[in-house]
C-alpha cells in the first residue's frame, strides 16, 4: 500500500498590503469572492476546526481535482483571508495527522510567499513545496532546503514571467518550473477578474487541470 499524502493549501488574499492605515477596511474591500459552486463544494468539506478537507472557498475545485488524483488535501483559512497573518497554521494540520508519511505545502500568490517564510524558519517541516503564481521574497533564500519544489505560473499573469524565472535562484537547483501557456493569475482559483491581471486564453478548467497534473507529478516522487 502506498504512502499517505496530504497537501496543505493556504487560503489567501491576492494582494500584499504595504500600508497599515485602514488595514482592516482594506481586507474587507479588496477581496475576490469565490464563485458559488466553489463555496458550495468547500462547505461540503468543512470540518469542525474550520479546515476544508478533501479526502482523495475559491480553491475548493482545484483541491477536489487533487483529491480525485489520490491526494488528501486540506485548505487552511487565514485570518482576514491574509496568509501573512497565519504563516504557522500548517503546524496544526501536521499535528492533527501524525500518521502521514509525506507532506506537501503550497499557496497561491501571497499564500505561496508565506509558505516560503514558513520553510525559511522550518526548512525540514515538509517534503514538497508548490508555488502557484508566486515566489519567495528577495530576502528569503530556500536554495538549501531538502524539499522538492514546483513553481507554476501562466504566461498571461499580470506579473511578467521573468520575475518567476528569476526567483529560481532562491530555490533548490532541482526546482521544476511549469509554465501554463495562456494561463493568468486568477484562474488558479474560482473567483472573478483580478485588477492588474492579464486575460487568459485558456479556460479555467484547463489551467487547473494542468496545475493538478504538475502537483500530482511532484507528489508521485514520494511514492
Amino acid at each position: 500500500m502506498g504512502k499517505r499524502f496530504k497537501l496543505v493549501g493556504i487560503s489567501l488574499a491576492a494582494l500584499l498590503v504595504i500600508a497599515s492605515v485602514g488595514f482592516y477596511a482594506w481586507t474587507r474591500v479588496a477581496r475576490y469572492p469565490a464563485f458559488p459552486e466553489a463555496i458550495e463544494l468547500a462547505d461540503q468539506m468543512r470540518t469542525e476546526r474550520g479546515w476544508y478537507v478533501f479526502e482523495p472557498a475559491a480553491y475548493a475545485p482545484l483541491m477536489q481535482r487533487l483529491s480525485d488524483g489520490g491526494v488528501l488535501a486540506v485548505i487552511v483559512p487565514m485570518p482576514l483571508d491574509l496568509a501573512v497573518l497565519g504563516i504557522n497554521r500548517a503546524d496544526d494540520v501536521i499535528e492533527a495527522y501524525p500518521d502521514v508519511d509525506s507532506w506537501v505545502i503550497g499557496g497561491h500568490s501571497l499564500g505561496g510567499a508565506m509558505t516560503a517564510e514558513y520553510l525559511k524558519k522550518r526548512p525540514d517541516a515538509v517534503d514538497g513545496l508548490v508555488f502557484l503564481a508566486s515566489y519567495p521574497s528577495d530576502s528569503t533564500d530556500l536554495s538549501a532546503i531538502p524539499a522538492k519544489v514546483v513553481s507554476i505560473y501562466g504566461t498571461e499573469d499580470g506579473v511578467t514571467g521573468d520575475v518567476f524565472e528569476e526567483s529560481l535562484r532562491r530555490l533548490p537547483a532541482a526546482t521544476t518550473l511549469e509554465v501554463i501557456e495562456g494561463g493568468n493569475h486568477a484562474q488558479f482559483g474560482h473567483y472573478g477578474p483580478q485588477k492588474g491581471d492579464g486575460t487568459a486564453s485558456v479556460s479555467r478548467e484547463e489551467q487547473q487541470r494542468l496545475t493538478t497534473n504538475a502537483i500530482l507529478k511532484l507528489v508521485g516522487e514520494f511514492q
